[in-house]
Parts: C-alpha cells; sequence; structure tokens
C-alpha cells in the first residue's frame, strides 16, 4: 500500500513553500515521525515528518521547486520498511543505547507553534533525584507569545536536568533526562535520539538550505563562518542574515561609537546597590515590539465619546439572576459592548478591515479580540464569529478564555486571526485612554471606568453613570467620519439596547 506525504498546513496568510532540502531518497526507509523533508516559507522553516514506516517511493516536488499547501510531496510504500528502518542509523550510535537499554528518556521540548523557534526555561516544578509519574509537569518553557508546560514523557526518576532555569533552547532540543522508565516507553524515544547521533557522526556533511547558499554567496560568507540552527545544524536564510551582520557590527562601531540605543544614564554608586535587574520575559519583549512596530507602521488617531450607562445597567440588573440561572455564566458589560461593536462594524467596514499591501481586505465577520491583562503581559484571545453568537455564548466564551489567559493555558491558534480588539482599562480604575492597535487590525476600543458624573436630560441636571469611550484606528484606510460614525453607533446602541434587537 503506497502512503502520500503532502505539504502540511503553512500558517495563517501562508500558501505556499520552497523545498528546501530532502532527508531520504527513494529507496531508503523511513520510521513513523522521521524527519523526511524542510519546507521553507516566507515567514518559517517546516519539517515534514513521515505519516508511517516504510520504504521511501517516488519523490515528486524536488529541491527548489515551490509547492501550495496540501501538494504531494512524496510516497512511501508503507510497512515494508519498517523492521529494516534501524539499519538506517549508523553503527555508532553510542548516544542513543543508553536510552534504551538503561531504561531511561529523554524530555524534549515539544512543538511550539508556528514560528516560533525557541523558548526560554522558566521554572523547573521538580529536581534531580525526585520521582516523576507519567504526564506530571516537570517544568514550564516560555515563548514571546505563550507558555508551555512540559510533561513527563514516562514514570521514573529525574536522572539529569540538561537546560536549567533560564536556559534558552530550541524547538526539539532535550531538556532533561529520566531514569527507571518502564522499557516499553523507553523504545520510543531511540529513533529521536538515533537521528541527532547520525548527524553527529557525519560532521558537516549536511545539505544547508538553498536561500541559505544563495546568501551565503551573495554575503561573501563561507559556511564555516555561520553557525547553522537548523537541523542538525543546517544553515538557514536567517543564520546567514545575523552572521553578516555580525560582520558588519565592527566597522560602524570603530566609525561611530554610539549604540543604536541610547546608553542609561549614570547611576549613583549608592543607587545602584538598590537597584534590581530582570530580564524582560520573551512575552513582554514580544509585546514592546510589537506596540513599537504598531506605532512606526500605522497611522493612529484615536476619537473619544461617552455612553450614558443607564439603560444597560438597568437591563443587567433586571435579568442578571435569571440570565447565570439558565446559561450558568454571569451577564456582564462585555457582551453587550461587543454586540454593539459587531454592529457598529456592518455600518463601517472599514474599522474591521486590514492593509495587504496597497490592498484593503474587508472581513465579513467578526473575530473579536479581546485584551487580558495576566500576570505575564497583555493578551488577546479571539472569539471567533462573534457577530453570530448569543450574549450567552459571548460571556462563557469570554469568561473560558479569560481563565485561560490568567493560567498561562491560551493556544498561539487562539491569539490568532482577531479583526477587531476591545481593551476594558476599567477594570484597573481608567477613566480615559488611548489604546493603541493589535497590527494587523485597523481599530480597537477601549472602554473605561463608570462613574457617576452630573449630565443635562432634557434641561434638567441628573446624575448619571458615564463611560468614556476611545476608538483608536488607523487612519490610513478609516476616515474620521467612518471612526466618529462607528463610535456614534456603538453609544446608540448601549443607551438603548433595545436596538440591538432590532438591528437598528
Amino acid at each position: 500500500m503506497s502512503i502520500e506525504v503532502r505539504v502540511p498546513t503553512l500558517g495563517e496568510s501562508v500558501t505556499e513553500a520552497t523545498v528546501a532540502t530532502w532527508f531520504k531518497k527513494p529507496g531508503d526507509a523511513v520510521a513513523v515521525d522521521e524527519m523526511l523533508c524542510e519546507l521553507e516559507t516566507d515567514k518559517v522553516t517546516v519539517e515534514v515528518p513521515s505519516p508511517a514506516a516504510g520504504v521511501m517511493g517516488e519523490i515528486v516536488a524536488a529541491e527548489g521547486e515551490t509547492v501550495g499547501v496540501d501538494a504531494l510531496l512524496a510516497t512511501i510504500a508503507a510497512g515494508e520498511g519498517a523492521a529494516p528502518a534501524p539499519a538506517v542509523a549508523p553503527a555508532p550510535t553510542a548516544a542513543a543505547a543508553p536510552a534504551a537499554s538503561g531504561g531511561s528518556v529523554d524530555v524534549m521540548v515539544p512543538t511550539l507553534g508556528e514560528s516560533v523557534t525557541e523558548a526560554t526555561v522558566s521554572t523547573w516544578f521538580k529536581q534531580v533525584g525526585d520521582s516523576v509519574a507519567q504526564d506530571e509537569m516537570l517544568c514550564e518553557l516560555e515563548t514571546d507569545k505563550v507558555s508551555v508546560e512540559v510533561p513527563a514523557p514516562a514514570a521514573g526518576v529525574l536522572a539529569e536536568i540538561v537546560a536549567p532555569e533560564g536556559a534558552t533552547v530550541e524547538a526539539s532540543a532535550k531538556l532533561a533526562v529520566i531514569s527507571g522508565a518502564a522499557a516499553g516507553t523507553a523504545a520510543a524515544p531511540a529513533p529521536a535520539t538515533a537521528a541527532p547521533a547520525a548527524a553527529a557522526s557525519t560532521g558537516k556533511d549536511i545539505a544547508n538550505a538553498p536561500s541559505a547558499e544563495k546568501a551565503m554567496a551573495e554575503a561573501g560568507l563561507s559556511a564555516d563562518q555561520v553557525t547553522g540552527t537548523g537541523r542538525d545544524g543546517r544553515i538557514m536564510k536567517e543564520d546567514v542574515a545575523r552572521a553578516a551582520a555580525t560582520a558588519a557590527a565592527p566597522a560602524p562601531a570603530a566609525a561611530a561609537p554610539a549604540p543604536a540605543q541610547a546608553p542609561r544614564a549614570p547611576v549613583a554608586a549608592q543607587d545602584a546597590a538598590r537597584e534590581e535587574r530582570v530580564r524582560m520575559t520573551r512575552l513582554r519583549q514580544t509585546i514592546a515590539k510589537r506596540l513599537k512596530d504598531a506605532q512606526n507602521t500605522a497611522a493612529i488617531l484615536t476619537t473619544f465619546n461617552e455612553v450614558d450607562m443607564t439603560e444597560v445597567m438597568a437591563l443587567r440588573n433586571e435579568y442578571k439572576d435569571l440570565f447565570q440561572k439558565k446559561h450558568g455564566v454571569k451577564l456582564g458589560f462585555m457582551s453587550f459592548f461587543t454586540k454593539a461593536c459587531c454592529h457598529a462594524l456592518k455600518e463601517v467596514p472599514e474599522v474591521n478591515a486590514e492593509i495587504d499591501g496597497t490592498d484593503i481586505v474587508y472581513k465579513n465577520f467578526v473575530h473579536m479580540g479581546v485584551a487580558a491583562g495576566t500576570p505575564q503581559g497583555l493578551v488577546v484571545p479571539v472569539i471567533r464569529d462573534a457577530d453570530s453568537m448569543s450574549f450567552a455564548d459571548i460571556e462563557k466564551a469570554i469568561a473560558e478564555k479569560g481563565k485561560r489567559a490568567r493560567d498561562g493555558k491560551l493556544s498561539m491558534a487562539e491569539m490568532q486571526g482577531g479583526t477587531f480588539t476591545i481593551s476594558n482599562g476599567g477594570v484597573y480604575g481608567s477613566l480615559m485612554s488611548s489604546p493603541i492597535l493589535n497590527p494587523p487590525q485597523s481599530g480597537i476600543l477601549g472602554m473605561h471606568k463608570i462613574q457617576d458624573r452630573p449630565m443635562v436630560i432634557n434641561g434638567e441636571i441628573k446624575i448619571r453613570p458615564m463611560m468614556y469611550l476611545a476608538l483608536s484606528y488607523d487612519h490610513r484606510i478609516v476616515d474620521g467620519k467612518g471612526a466618529v460614525t462607528f463610535l456614534v453607533r456603538v453609544k446608540e446602541a448601549l443607551e438603548d439596547p433595545r436596538r440591538l434587537l432590532m438591528d437598528l
């Protein structure tokens, strides 16, 4: 039976890739999940594992060819190569042998997600010598997007910690070793450890990525001058760029010693002794970079309005007990604001659009991002198709995403694809602010503290619960008229919630 090897999902907005390197040739035996080839996109490098054990058949897409998502790459004659597969690894695989014979299992970095190539070990929950149960949490990794918990692949004793707290590790790197594991569980990691051993024995006889070879030729660099971070030390295009930047750095430094970033101001010795220096987490570094990129790219402008929350508060107070009894979730203000924004986005679609080169991409759906503060930093989980959800569905989704955000359990998929964002600074007491865009989105609504203020109603001064609203938008595609109209429609819907039922 022949099994097809196809191009996997390459990620959001990525539709094609280039076949960079084949690790196997027709006739070679392959094991399940053994890497067959490497694809390069304009964003990331993707390794394609074998879907089954067998013998490599026909290679349909040769190195250097451009392929689309789900395109046929090769075929595998299933089952025929399962038995002889270990013979592919060279004899000197001493590094792999102890894992099987000594009953030890390597703990590896799990899949970190699309475009994430490295992580930082933030916390070890176990120490060397501790007993561990299968699936018990060993450590926590921090990437620039999410936190990842690493479970024990088998029961045993934590024999060695290879990557201590604070260490930066690449995808598929070894974190630790568990000894005393059952033979059945130890056998599985052996093929994974055999591959690096084979690579080590072959030295640098590994084909670098075609794009890297071209980049090295253009930069005038040799392979010895570049440190490869790809599989088995393979040199990738980004490695060449990094090496070229390093090589070019001394010349500008000699001519202009001033660093790119302004140096820190001198600190008195008595003050320096009372300071504490803490390395920024990857999440905080990414937040800083994305926010600065947003300012540098978009033409951000903010318009303000205020909304009388009397009717929303009265409606909520009247039905909150019935709502919670029926739906099992509290009725909050966020569902009203989400519904009001979805309603306004239909009338002003450019606020729900994004710029792609010289095109404007209008979204005929609303994936609502809801900014949430966590101990690690600000994250924005996305509620998909919020425009077609009920109040109860929205409240349940917000509660579930908020809890997962606080627990650091959000996946990257849950934070991608948003078309508009709501940020509620009012929960922290903010009275007014200018929220910053979440690229590539073109709009973000800022909610604030509800505060009783004297208002003139029909010629009389009355005390009303008021909230300032702020809409930050990308002035490149959203004009002032559209931004003001959007905010007015949100205000109207909240001051008379019946309009949402009537679609007015």
